[in-house]
């Protein structure tokens, strides 16, 4: 008989700025910044604004292609 593959844990995909701006080695103000900017996107969430995995990555990339322009 088979056993199922043990649950993994989900992974999480909402992040707050705090921990973003530490994740990606900047300041919780520069952070901010971006966001105001544009260039950071988020989404709210009742009265406080989230970053999925997926807008870091975008980020992320955006710095890359900056990087290459220059």
């Amino acid at each position: 008989m088979a056993t199922a593959p043990a649950a993994s844990t989900p992974q999480r995909r909402l992040h707050r700025v705090e921990f973003v701006a530490e994740f990606l080695n900047i300041g919780r103000s520069t952070a901010y910044e971006e966001i105001r900017l544009g260039r950071l996107r988020t989404v709210q969430v009742g009265r406080s604004r989230r970053v999925p995995t997926e807008y870091i990555e975008d980020y992320v990339e955006l710095l890359k292609r900056e990087a290459d322009a220059a």
